[in-house]
């Protein structure tokens, strides 16, 4: 909203430094700043209405170290980190672009289904909270929104390419001379729709969904969305429930999604700027660079209600938070064309999931061929069992961190590593 206020009096009223906001690193840097306060002085309020209604966690007891001192702790604190995002980003971003739009349906749709689960819990005080086949039936819904826009609108486009090579075989001398210096590659300005990925690791690294349909012949194009809205739906499904696995001790799955979420912030701002994205020789995507604000705020809103939610957390965000972060998380990353890129940037989601599928599909296996089921893991998911084996949760989430950043230096560096 600030931005059409200040654009208009900047073509007005020439008022001075209202040009400003026409710069996307200015609307970012204010739409992190804006979460941070808003994060802190919501958060206050928040936590006080949660004390004073009593919508405190109720705590299995599971016989890990400092369990008992968290019941009663307030949850639902997902609705800090909600409004982190949605205020800032509504103030500093441009509200007609479709990734925008996206992103913001995304946010609000998989915070109301975690809402649903924590008030079931928390006021009709029934511990199962949303049954699992409504919650992945929810996203599953924004698997479906989400695929669609990105498939059938027309402003979801790449900018094509064309090689040196391709240029001399044209005979166009003025482009030639524009390329001297510059790398082997030069955006033609021609923006097509497209069902191409990236694949990290290789050179030439853009993989076509469509080549999966290559049966059909000159049909494949046009059923692309048969093997693009499925794949969407699974990355929304996967990476919202790992998300909601990895919240499991104190800032973990904060700090995490705070992590991932700066390395997707570097990939909208390359992949929407023709300049970063030539020298990168990386896919074009005309206009993500506005998601750098969204993903400002998202940053913002996850270190923000890290000061209440850090060891000992003050507050839990339950699943109105973790599931919103793993859908906005993973709408994200298949925006920027960094999907494959997942198991990497949200290593510590993936380990957390996979943790929980080796137990269980172990114990079942065991218990039909031995009578008893065993175990793996002294519990699962994986940051229990290292409660369970005794190190402190404050040191589990620290080193859990330290991997994730390591794992977000390299998503970064493929960017040239190829």
């Amino acid at each position: 909203m600030l931005y059409y206020l200040f654009d208009f009096l900047d073509k007005q009223f020439d008022i001075p430094g209202a040009g400003l906001f026409r710069y996307i690193s200015f609307r970012a840097s204010m739409s992190i700043i804006f979460s941070l306060i808003i994060s802190l002085f919501l958060g206050r309020y928040i936590i006080r209405y949660l004390l004073r209604k009593q919508v405190g966690e109720s705590i299995r007891d599971l016989g890990l170290s400092g369990q008992k001192e968290k019941q009663g702790t307030p949850t639902m604190g997902g609705l800090i980190i909600l409004g982190a995002i949605l205020i800032p980003t509504l103030l500093f971003a441009k509200l007609h672009n479709v990734y925008i739009i996206t992103m913001l349906i995304a946010t609000v749709w998989m915070g109301a289904i975690g809402f649903l689960d924590d008030y079931i819990k928390v006021f009709k005080k029934d511990k199962k909270g949303l049954a699992g086949k409504f919650k992945v039936m929810g996203q599953i819904g924004l698997g479906i929104i989400v695929g669609c826009i990105y498939y059938f609108s027309d402003q979801v486009v790449v900018r094509e390419r064309m090689e040196k090579s391709a240029i001399q075989w044209s005979g166009s001398n003025t482009l030639i001379d524009e390329l001297q210096g510059k790398e082997n590659v030069l955006f033609t300005g021609k923006d097509v729709k497209s069902t191409k990925t990236t694949i990290p690791f290789f050179k030439n690294n853009e993989f076509d969904y469509a080549v999966l349909l290559s049966f059909m012949g000159a049909k494949a194009k046009d059923y692309a969305w048969l093997i693009f809205i499925p794949i969407v739906i699974f990355i929304i499904t996967a990476v919202s429930n790992g998300a909601n696995i990895t919240d499991g001790i104190d800032g973990l799955a904060t700090g995490s999604s705070a992590i991932i979420g700066t390395v997707l912030a570097v990939f909208a701002y390359v992949s929407g700027n023709t300049v970063f994205a030539n020298y990168l020789n990386i896919m074009y995507i005309p206009n993500t660079g506005e998601l750098m604000v969204f993903m400002s705020a998202f940053v913002g809103a996850c270190v923000g209600f890290l000061w209440f939610n850090s060891y000992p957390a003050q507050v839990f965000m339950g699943d109105t938070g973790s599931l919103a972060l793993g859908g906005i998380i993973a709408a994200f990353a298949i925006a920027v064309r960094k999907e494959l890129l997942i198991p990497v940037i949200c290593g510590i989601f993936l380990i957390e999931n996979l943790s929980v599928m080796i137990q269980v599909a172990y114990f079942k296996y065991t218990k039909k061929k031995y009578g008893q089921g065993r175990r793996i893991f002294l519990m699962s998911p994986l940051h229990h069992h290292f409660q369970k084996a005794g190190y402190h949760e404050s040191k589990i989430v620290t080193r859990f961190w330290i991997v994730g950043i390591f794992l977000a230096v390299i998503s970064v560096i493929t960017l040239k590593l190829r």
